[in-house]
């Protein structure tokens, strides 16, 4: 992928990229795979790293956005990081913690753009129902 990838002007007059690269893995999938191909993502020239508290990988993820920094690959301000707001944190009370957390386990000192993950706020401790087809 060419470094100097493409970027939409936002109406901020910030940019972000236009390709990014999602670190969302199957529980079953190990955290040491996340922290690898997040590194191959750097050095293949994605600048946009998208990820969430809901993925349970940040420690692995900032580490990887670290270490590519210390590396020399890319500077943090080369980095659009992504991350999201779960939806048992809508509340306002919970926003600033729940990002807070996110940071100190990136050990990033920001994030470039914090979602709304999921659209529909649940109470802390109901989870998520997956209806799964019937097999034919």
């Amino acid at each position: 992928m060419d470094p100097k990838c493409q970027y939409v002007k936002m109406n901020d007059d910030h940019f972000i990229p236009v390709l990014g690269f999602g670190t969302y893995a199957l529980p079953e999938v190990p955290k040491s795979k996340t922290l690898e191909a997040t590194k191959v993502a750097i050095e293949a020239g994605f600048r946009h790293i998208d990820a969430a508290y809901f993925y349970n990988n940040e420690e692995e993820v900032g580490l990887a956005i670290r270490s590519k920094i210390a590396e020399g690959i890319v500077k943090r301000e080369d980095i659009f990081y992504t991350s999201k707001l779960w939806c048992t944190c809508h509340q306002p009370e919970l926003v600033q913690p729940s990002l807070e957390r996110s940071l100190k386990k990136l050990q990033l000192d920001y994030v470039d753009l914090y979602l709304i993950h999921f659209p529909v706020s649940l109470k802390k401790d109901v989870g998520i129902v997956i209806i799964e087809k019937k097999p034919k």
